[in-house]
């Protein structure tokens, strides 16, 4: 196992540093298309837009990030993004970047593995990464996380913090992905007590905030008072129905928990902050690594690099969150680190 320190990457614009550990084969594969003076990268975004403040947004704050760091312009001679408004645009968006002969291409999400397996084989001289799936190839480096481990601490958190004893969680659609977010927070929270019930619902679309909103009303209105959310551009109708909720009646407290990006700006309104905390992701850290990486003619390709709590690749803010909740997160957290405890991947 290779230590790669990232610390410090995104102080700048992103306020978040982590120190990831690779796990897998060579990390000195030369890059098809690797030139240290020019080196160009593009990103392909899932269904929940560049600016969903969560999943892609964080994607595109580290391409951003690693772009501005080497005097990169964003466009077809620095660094892009292509917006996919369905499943249906990923494999034009993909072959769209090839075609611009951007050097190195991310695939943001599981559900772009298999487009992106298809034009990575068909292109074998650029370079591939996909993130939150495994594809195979030799000029493809697949990057997963654990965010079972990070949800878990979400779970405790939670628990820690309910007053009604109920709680939600909401996914985007349903996949081994969602699944580990959904799995890790129910955890976290029967490990706390076990009696708190826990209310689960998805929402079929990560780009449904609509859909998200009507499933958090229905939610809050049954008494659960903090919804977990791992919705992608789904998960901002969360945050706008509890800030209806908080503004309709001030003395019905509701919580909302933020995903892979700190979203502590998405629950302020003007009576205060509703983001308890948020699980964190280190898309855009990952981003920038492998793009170094790339243009240094070390690209990964063939691996796949698993991040968790140990690697300081995942992880959890302290948001709004009391000393008692804080100390149980510290504490579960060193637990799973050495091996303690061990928090399952899919829902029993």
């Amino acid at each position: 196992m290779k230590k790669r320190n990232l610390m410090g990457l995104l102080a700048l614009g992103l306020g978040v540093s982590l120190t990831l550990a690779a796990c897998g084969g060579n990390g000195n594969k030369d890059s098809g298309k690797g030139d240290k003076a020019v080196h160009t990268a593009a990103m392909v975004t899932d269904v929940g837009g560049v600016d969903d403040k969560s999943f892609n947004q964080s994607a595109w704050e580290g391409l951003q990030e690693w772009g501005n760091k080497n005097d990169l312009k964003k466009g077809k001679d620095g660094y892009n993004y292509f917006q996919s408004n369905s499943d249906s645009d990923f494999v034009t968006n993909l072959n769209s970047a090839v075609k611009a002969n951007y050097n190195t291409v991310f695939g943001i999400g599981y559900k772009i593995a298999p487009a992106l397996k298809d034009v990575a084989k068909q292109n074998p001289k650029t370079n591939f990464a996909i993130i939150d799936s495994v594809v195979e190839g030799d000029n493809v480096v697949s990057i997963v996380f654990k965010d079972n481990e990070a949800a878990f601490l979400a779970g405790v958190a939670a628990a820690k913090t309910t007053e009604s004893k109920k709680l939600g969680f909401i996914g985007g659609q349903e996949s081994d992905v969602i699944s580990r977010f959904e799995a890790g927070f129910i955890e976290g929270v029967k490990a706390v007590d076990p009696s708190i019930e826990v209310k689960s619902e998805y929402a079929g679309s990560f780009g449904d905030p609509a859909k998200g909103k009507q499933l958090a009303a229905a939610m809050y209105n049954s008494g659960i008072d903090i919804i977990y959310q791992a919705a992608g551009d789904t998960g901002n109708g969360v945050f706008s129905e509890a800030k209806d909720v908080m503004k309709a009646d001030s003395s019905k407290k509701v919580w909302v928990i933020g995903v892979d990006r700190d979203q502590d700006a998405e629950g302020k309104y003007d009576g205060g902050n509703l983001t308890l905390t948020s699980t964190l992701k280190g898309v855009a850290a990952t981003v920038i690594d492998i793009s170094d990486r790339a243009k240094d003619n070390k690209f990964p390709g063939g691996e796949t690099l698993t991040y968790g709590l140990k690697e300081d690749g995942v992880g959890l803010t302290d948001g709004n969150l009391s000393k008692e909740a804080l100390t149980a997160v510290a504490d579960y957290k060193a637990q799973i680190i050495d091996g303690k405890v061990t928090v399952s991947e899919k829902v029993k």
